[in-house]
């Protein structure tokens, strides 16, 4: 933060030893009111009857009445024998008028002496408006309930640091609003979610985070011990074959918002540690899914924001009208021009990538389908602003999902993308176990060529779960976060996790 004094700036170091010496103040203050019998943190409740902004809104009923609040001191003018100050609580601020005369002169000299602004104190008086017209508090009693032994931001200077602001999201959101409002509305995200789901019949269940084994999938998972049972356990990168083995059980209808962990890196749209919602519905597939992808999002932005066009980053997101679709082979046709049914074969597939200056990830043994989502990567994605399904994937980068019918080197997938990002991912999921498990030995099998090191193994207890029989089954997984994000308008994703994962300071 920088603060001019007489039109120069102060260094660094000069602003730090400014803050250090306020904080020196305040805690001189703090052993003051202890020693005169006053210790803010003794006190253990404090009677509120209204929030800031019940005030505000129900004035006309409640002027002249009664209140108790409870809030963080934002700012204060201090005067001779009355003050006027704002109070911040979870819904906002409200003025209050403090008076000598009102809340005694040695109360009233301890407000004026010993308050600092970012204490938490609590206020008891009457509604009433201003000269000016502001509503304010016109108090009758002020206690401290908290002593703030560190000085807040400047309101001039405010607090934009986003190092500070995420690893002191605490701070962040005592001084700036907006950021809590972004929570707020994650939770009531949150809640609508839930609510759509229960509203079509779907239980809500949880299932375990820490695996006893290492799972093929090529996210890579984080490793712990178990000292009582001297194993490795591994916390989950996805939810979804314990909530498959539900299904195969006979509860039908599941969903789980759950926590997932991902030992990878971080960018604006991944974070190692993150929530997504995952859902499964028997004897359904996944053209029934992109139903019920479609009509929840159109659902929870109408009721969360009020409408289904959304603005997010500067472009307008149509929510309401249909979702485009289109199928991998066509997208990476408009978009790239190559056409996969015109490859002969997967050397014809990867001199056709090479033509158009994408190495697949293979190399020499990729194959038609791998070429083919390399190219979807390379040119489709990012031009898939408004909503759109993409439908119909290559078996190779599909190990969950059913094969189509009529033409087994494709499967019953698909992904959505909003303004050029994944948001969720949906099968007709595989419940044959013969071919599932071989899909999960290749898996492994690929997971053990790039990496000898890792422990990868087949996940038997879930063959073993589709050996007694799972009905069709319809699947998504969408992560909260990206959601959240879109209805914020919020760039990245650090901006929506109360906590994002950071670099430890030395």
């Amino acid at each position: 933060m920088e603060e001019k004094i007489n039109g120069a700036p102060l260094t660094e170091e000069e602003e730090a030893e400014r803050l250090a010496e306020q904080a020196q103040i305040r805690r001189e203050k703090l052993a003051k009111l202890a020693g005169e019998g006053k210790d803010p943190y003794v006190k253990v409740k404090f009677g509120v009857t209204h929030r800031a902004q019940e005030i505000l809104d129900g004035f006309e009923g409640l002027e002249g009445k009664e209140v108790s609040l409870a809030g963080r001191l934002m700012s204060r003018r201090i005067m001779g024998k009355a003050s006027f100050s704002h109070i911040q609580d979870r819904s906002g601020q409200i003025q209050i008028y403090v008076r000598r005369d009102d809340v005694g002169e040695e109360e009233y000299a301890s407000f004026k002496k010993d308050y600092d602004i970012g204490d938490i104190v609590g206020v008891k008086g009457y509604v009433f408006r201003t000269q000016t017209g502001e509503i304010s508090v016109h108090c009758n009693a002020i206690e401290m309930l908290s002593k703030c032994l560190l000085p807040l931001p400047e309101k001039q200077h405010g607090l934009t640091n986003t190092d500070i602001r995420y690893r002191q999201r605490d701070l962040d959101l005592i001084v700036n609003p907006e950021v809590k409002e972004t929570f707020i509305k994650r939770s009531r995200i949150l809640r609508e979610i839930r609510a759509f789901l229960d509203g079509r019949g779907f239980l809500e269940v949880d299932t375990p985070v820490l695996s006893p084994i290492e799972i093929g999938a090529s996210a890579r998972p984080f490793k712990t011990r178990h000292n009582a049972l001297d194993v490795d356990m591994y916390l989950r990168i996805e939810t979804e074959l314990y909530l498959k083995r539900l299904i195969v059980g006979g509860l039908e209808k599941v969903y789980e918002v759950g926590r997932i962990f991902r030992n990878e890196g971080m960018d604006a749209y991944h974070n190692p540690e993150f929530t997504s919602v995952e859902v499964y519905e028997a004897y359904c597939d996944y053209h029934a899914v992109m139903e019920l992808v479609e009509e929840m999002y159109r659902t929870v932005a109408r009721n969360v924001c009020g409408t289904d066009k959304i603005v997010y980053q500067g472009k307008e997101i149509d929510l309401g009208s249909p979702w485009a679709k289109m199928t991998m082979k066509e997208a990476v046709r408009e978009f790239s021009g190559a056409d996969y049914d015109s490859w002969a074969d997967d050397a014809a597939a990867r001199a056709a990538a090479r033509a158009l200056g994408v190495e697949p990830e293979e190399g020499d043994a990729a194959t038609r389908g791998q070429v083919l989502a390399a190219l979807f990567d390379a040119f489709a994605e990012e031009r898939l602003v408004q909503p759109t399904f993409i439908y119909d994937y290559p078996v190779e980068n599909s190990p969950l999902a059913k094969r189509k019918e009529d033409d087994p080197l494709f499967t019953q997938r698909f992904e959505y993308f909003i303004c050029g990002h994944e948001f969720g991912n949906a099968f007709s999921e595989l419940n044959d176990p013969i071919d599932q498990k071989q899909r999960f030995v290749k898996q492994v099998e690929e997971k053990k060529r790039q990496d000898p090191s890792c422990k990868a193994q087949v996940d038997e207890e879930f063959i073993t779960a589709l050996e007694y029989g799972m009905p069709p089954t319809g699947g998504l997984g969408f992560g909260v976060d990206r959601l959240v994000m879109l209805l914020t308008d919020s760039p990245t994703i650090r901006d929506v996790l109360l906590f994002p994962t950071m670099k430890p300071k030395k």
